[in-house]
Order: structure tokens, then sequence, then C-alpha cells
């Protein structure tokens, strides 16, 4: 069932609970593109805040455009003083009018890196501290040009050139059109100091060395507008790979054990791929990268007889491959 859409103020009349915002060129900016984003996408909504510029210009913005709104804060206890960096921005979020701000406390382990950790960690407790709202996330239009650059770096094929989607439930982002830069000059006009991670100028992050050297090198280069430009691709790339996606799921049988390989050869590469993906993530593959997908979809239109394709998802004692046998492809566990 859709949420309903909650009950809104006239525009231009403040509720008495809540403080009355600047009208500061930033602040509306962000506040134009959050009413934007809860138009298309009504419901009750959280907030991630980490206390940075970003995600405090965003709380603020989603307290003046909605109602109920409530702030999580995760605390991956990761740094010396972060319960006092948390319980700060949870009291900040309390004088920008949200009904509740709930810190999260997290353990922060698993493979992939310290970032990565961090991140399965972050999202977790959101998805479970969230109930049934959106959570909000403050992803910027620099974020999305980060996240297009690193895509092409990786050679990952157009999902990942195609960055963040504004809605991928239960994970909302308004601030995809709007600069880091904006963000800053909000938290100026509402007279607040953001927190300063240190991870943001820590240069031993692929991400933090994109936001400080190489973007800057670029805008430098090609004259301006790099970061906007790389955004409106991803923006492009999503809307084809939306139509794709579409003729992907008209594929019949795609949910089988096995799959016919006769029912898919004649596919264009680029939609053979994508059924291919769907196929092999129902089969309890964990996930793929395109290097994977690639070699798979050679079993289909490049077979020469050659072997299975290990894939993500198996046990410690042994590995997930896919195998094309008698014209269909199966998924099973070999033994190392």
């Amino acid at each position: 069932m859709e949420p309903a859409e909650r009950p809104r103020l006239p525009e231009g009349v403040e509720p008495a609970e809540r403080p009355r915002l600047p009208e500061g060129p930033a602040l509306l900016e962000i506040r134009h593109a959050v009413r934007g984003w809860l138009a298309a996408h009504p419901g009750p909504v959280a907030v991630a805040l980490s206390g940075g510029a970003d995600s405090l210009a965003l709380t603020a913005a989603t307290v003046a455009e909605a109602r109920d709104v409530q702030a999580l804060i995760v605390d991956h206890g990761l740094q010396a003083g972060s319960a006092e960096v948390a319980a700060t921005a949870a009291e900040r979020a309390r004088d920008l009018g949200v009904g509740d701000a709930q810190v999260l406390n997290v353990h922060v382990t698993g493979s992939g890196g310290m970032e990565a950790a961090a991140r399965r960690a972050r999202y977790d407790a959101l998805n479970l501290a969230r109930g049934d709202a959106s959570v909000l996330v403050a992803h910027t239009l620099d974020d999305q040009a980060e996240t297009v650059l690193l895509g092409l770096g990786r050679g990952s094929g157009p999902r990942s050139i195609a960055g963040m989607a504004a809605f991928d439930a239960p994970w909302g982002r308004p601030l995809l059109g709007v600069r880091r830069s904006v963000t800053r000059a909000a938290c100026v006009e509402l007279g607040i100091e953001p927190f300063e991670d240190p991870h943001n100028t820590d240069t031993d992050f692929t991400r933090v060395r994109l936001r400080h050297e190489v973007l800057p090198l670029l805008e430098d280069v090609l004259g301006g507008g790099v970061a906007a430009a790389l955004a409106r691709t991803a923006e492009q790339l999503r809307e084809d790979g939306r139509v794709l996606d579409a003729m992907a799921e008209s594929v019949v049988g795609v949910g089988a054990p096995e799959l016919e390989v006769s029912a898919i050869d004649s596919l264009d590469s680029a939609i053979r791929r994508r059924v291919l993906r769907r196929w092999l993530l129902g089969r309890g593959v964990t996930s793929l990268t395109d290097r994977q997908l690639r070699a798979v979809d050679a079993l289909v239109g490049r077979w020469t007889g050659q072997g299975g394709v290990a894939l993500p998802g198996g046990t410690p004692d042994a590995r997930l491959v896919c195998s094309r046998r008698h014209g269909r492809l199966s998924v099973g566990l070999e033994n190392e």
C-alpha cells in the first residue's frame, strides 16, 4: 500500500513549534529541492544526519517542508569523541525542529576495508531504525560527480556510471542537483558550525583525492562545469538503463533454476546481460562485477566449450559457479 501523503501547510505558513528559518538564497535553494522531492515521493521521512554541512542543511530544509521528521544519527565509533559528535548532531536536529532524534551505535566489521564496512553498518542501522519512513541522505551534485568518476575509473559498466538515483527505496537523495558549496552557505545562513569529519580530508581514501585533486584539475583543464556535466551524464544513462531494464524484464523464464541458452542467445547483448544479471541474482549470486557478468555472457554469445564462471556467493568450502551444459545455464556450488 502506498503511504498516504501528509497534510501540508499553506505556502509561507510555519507551525508554531518550529523555529523560523532564515530566507537566504542557499537555504531556499535546498528547500526547493526538498519540496520537489517530497512532491514526487510523498510519505513519512527520516533524515540521515552526520552533523556535517550537507546533512545539517538537508535536515533544516526537510523540517521546513515536511511534518514529523525524525533524524537518525549513526555513531560508527571509529574516532575518539564520536559519541560527543553524535550527541551534538542530535541536539542540533532538535533545535532545528525534528520530532525525534536517535543516535544509532554500530560496530564496524567485515570485508572490503573500513570504508565499505562502515557504509554497510551505517545503512543496515538506518534501515532497521527507519520504520516505514524513507531515509533522506545528503548526497550532493558533487558526490554524484565523484561517483561517476569512480565508476569510469573502475570500468564497471553503465549501471555504475549512472551514479545515484533520486529515490532507490528506501533511500531518498533530494540534493543531487545542489552543489556542496550551497549546503555550506546554508549552514552560514543558519548560524550553524558543521562538524568537519577528518576522513573527508584523508587522502588515503580514493574519493577524497577525487574531490580535492582530480575534479579541481578537470574543472581547470576543461574550463569549468565538469561536475554538472558528469551529473547530467549519469541522469542520461539512468534514463537509458530504465528502458533496457524494462525490455529485459519482459523476457520469460528468467526465474527458472536453469536458463535455456536458446531463449536469450538472439537478444542484443545489452539486454541479454541484463537478463543474465537478474537471473544470477535470483540464483544466490550476491553481487556482480561487469567482468563477471561478461564472462557469463560469453557462455551464451561466445561459447567454445569453456569452463564455468566463479561468482560471489559461495561458502568457505565451495565456490558458486555458473556453467553451461546441454544448452542450459545453471548455478551451483563446486568444491574448491
